[in-house]
């Protein structure tokens, strides 16, 4: 019997196992139905169990013992003291509460010594532009207030430091010390004006306007910029305790104005009294006459017919009018003698410069003379300011330049006129050595423009 039964479930497991072999889709899904049924039984009966929200609650509280054994909490933490620092630049209307607050500084006593102190109100109060940075405890109150400023052009500064003693009261002292001078890399793409262009590159507008001097005599920065136009620059920076004070000489520069590359780099010969731009080749960049009487300027008239605002007729403009401010410096454009210097009908104040070759040019509507007749003066040198005297509607100057009596455009001739000498053969190896130099950072300067537009 036994043998039987064995046999039997050998003959059982055998049809299983073909059963399976021949539908194991239907085998699995049968398996699957069963477990999941299982599963929702066990469901069904834990959701019969009690709701823990139901079950009783009991709160158990013991004291535990401090291990500060009640000592205070500054005793078991060491609380480092820290110094707080913040820099600025003065503004025309600063007073001793503005200027504190801007520093970040919550100080009565400071407030107090800087309005009553006679340094302070004679450098810091209403100077703009001077550069300060202020120290301060982790509590706001003022350790050290210091004003950093350039007087005039000696290579010093002033240093105004107004500083807490061990007795909390302030004192203040005026030092001097040497100005450093470093150099930066920099570059443009004009995108509306030069000025635009400098800005958005955070370059110094005394460093545009040498920009725009250097290639005067190549390009016409009122009328001949272009879109996309490209310039790098490395210009000096004199620094006062680390911090850049204000901007120095351009050293070398490169413009790319439409298919043309410029170049120019600042060189003093051995021995020489003053250094003049030549190109990276060792030409000389400078020519007989300047093309503007005053620094990079609108010009508000060319050298054209005009309706004359006052005669309300049209005439021949037989000149080029710069519009700037009265007290702007007017400098002669060449190299000459004084040949007038007075008061002289519609032009008003007027200065009449004598040069080589018969030529003349004609300051016009001055508000100041500062040359007399017969002086000699050199390209570059001021000879007035600009005012509104004369028949002028506005403060002005008027240009002429004069060939044996002739008016001409003075931009033409200027761009026309000889160049000085080119670096002389003795200073040739030095000067190789820094136009080599100058190569490089203006390269780099390139490099760094063309990443930063990327």
């Amino acid at each position: 019997m036994n043998n039987g039964l064995t046999t039997a479930c050998l003959v059982l497991l055998n049809q299983l196992k073909q059963s399976v072999q021949k539908h194991p889709k239907r085998i699995t899904a049968a398996v699957a139905t069963l477990l999941l049924t299982g599963g929702g039984g066990a469901f069904a009966v834990a959701s019969f169990a009690p709701d823990p929200a139901d079950l009783p609650v009991r709160t158990v509280t013991q004291a535990v013992q401090s291990l500060a054994a009640n000592e205070p909490l500054s005793s078991l933490v060491d609380i480092p003291q820290y110094a707080l620092y913040r820099s600025d630049v003065t503004r025309s209307a600063d007073t001793a509460e503005s200027i504190l607050q801007r520093l970040g500084v919550a100080d009565p006593a400071a407030s107090a010594f800087l309005r009553s102190d006679a340094n302070v109100r004679q450098n810091l109060l209403g100077r703009a532009g001077r550069s300060m940075s202020a120290e301060t405890t982790d509590d706001h109150r003022l350790t050290r207030l210091t004003a950093r400023w350039a007087p005039d052009d000696s290579g010093s500064f002033k240093r105004l430091v107004v500083e807490r003693q061990q007795d909390g009261s302030f004192a203040s002292r005026i030092e001097t010390a040497p100005l450093t001078v470093g150099s930066r890399l920099a570059g443009g793409i004009i995108r509306s004006s030069l000025f635009a262009a400098t800005d958005a590159a955070n370059i110094p507008d005394a460093v545009a306007v040498q920009l725009a001097e250097v290639f005067s005599g190549d390009i016409d920065f009122r009328r001949a910029l272009r879109k996309e136009d490209r310039f790098s620059v490395v210009y000096e920076t004199l620094e006062a305790d680390g911090e850049p004070l204000r901007s120095g000489r351009v050293l070398s520069a490169e413009f790319h104005n439409g298919d043309k590359t410029h170049s120019a780099v600042w060189f003093q010969e051995p021995g020489a009294t003053k250094g003049s731009y030549y190109t990276l080749d060792g030409e000389s960049m400078r020519r007989a006459y300047l093309s503007s009487p005053v620094e990079f300027s609108r010009v508000s008239s060319g050298f054209a017919m005009r309706f004359h605002p006052i005669h309300k007729t049209w005439r021949a403009h037989l000149g080029t009018d710069f519009a700037a401010p009265t007290g702007t410096s007017v400098r002669t454009v060449g190299d000459g003698v004084v040949d007038f210097a007075g008061v002289q009908n519609g032009y008003g104040n007027v200065v009449y410069i004598k040069h080589r070759n018969q030529h003349v040019t004609v300051y016009a509507h001055l508000s100041r003379i500062d040359v007399r007749k017969g002086e000699s003066v050199e390209q570059g040198q001021k000879i007035g300011a600009v005012g509104s005297t004369g028949w002028a509607t506005g403060p002005h100057l008027h240009f002429e330049f004069r060939v044996a009596g002739e008016h001409k455009d003075p931009m033409v001739i200027a761009r026309q006129s000889e160049a000085a000498q080119p670096v002389s053969a003795a200073a040739r190896p030095a000067f190789d050595r820094l136009a080599g130099n100058m190569r490089v950072q203006l390269s780099s300067a390139a490099q760094i423009l063309q990443a930063s537009a990327e």
